[in-house]
């Protein structure tokens, strides 16, 4: 039983296939990106410095195809506004949303489109709204690939997700979000029976 979907994806050149972090990835294909440094699959149990971090990407800055950028604010907003066309026009409920300036997170309710879908019309209106700005070449991907999904089974898995999306912004020391088009999780699954009080007949004179 899937009750909805974490959909994760970066900005374009962020999170690497030899991120030192580790990734998903098990291969690079760029030999370019390779002499950056070292895959490892998985995430790291001893995560690096910051300072590693910020040498890793100055260093992939001059590797990269395309100029390696981070969402602005105005960006940031241009992606909301959208997202929320995208949910309105697809008919999705949607729990939770993270903009942030190299990724981004959702939680969209399960829905007759694949996950993989959800991701490929949310980054391709959004993409086209960020290009529409004209603060970047016209040609730059924005996103940086078709992204991860994770199935949520259970209202824990759920609530907890609520929860780690919402907290996204402030952990990183930035202002809390609130997008007209999150909806409040209210422990919806699949299947659920609702009760549905039945009035009381009239009473006979």
């Amino acid at each position: 039983m899937i009750a909805g979907y974490h959909l994760i994806w970066t900005a374009y050149g962020w999170w690497l296939p030899n991120d030192p972090r580790g990734s998903t990835s098990r291969d690079i294909r760029c030999a370019a990106i390779a002499g950056l440094g070292d895959l490892h699959y998985g995430r790291k149990k001893l995560q690096p410095a910051g300072r590693v971090l910020r040498e890793f990407y100055e260093a992939a800055r001059s590797v990269l195809q395309h100029a390696l950028l981070v969402l602005s604010e105005e960006e940031i907003v241009a992606v909301g506004k959208a997202f929320a066309e995208v949910i309105r026009r697809r008919n999705y409920t949607c729990y939770g949303c993270a903009v942030m300036p190299d990724h981004v997170h959702a939680l969209i309710r399960k829905h007759r489109d694949r996950a993989e879908t959800m991701i490929a019309h949310l980054q391709e209106a959004s993409r086209d709204t960020v290009l529409g700005l004209g603060r970047r070449a016209p040609n730059h991907p924005v996103w940086g690939g078709p992204g991860w999904k994770v199935y949520l089974d259970s209202r824990d898995a759920m609530a907890r997700t609520v929860d780690y999306i919402r907290n996204n912004p402030p952990k990183a020391r930035r202002p809390a979000q609130h997008w007209p088009f999150v909806t409040q999780y209210d422990g919806w699954l699949p299947g659920q029976v609702r009760l549905v009080r039945k009035a009381a007949p009239p009473a006979k004179s």
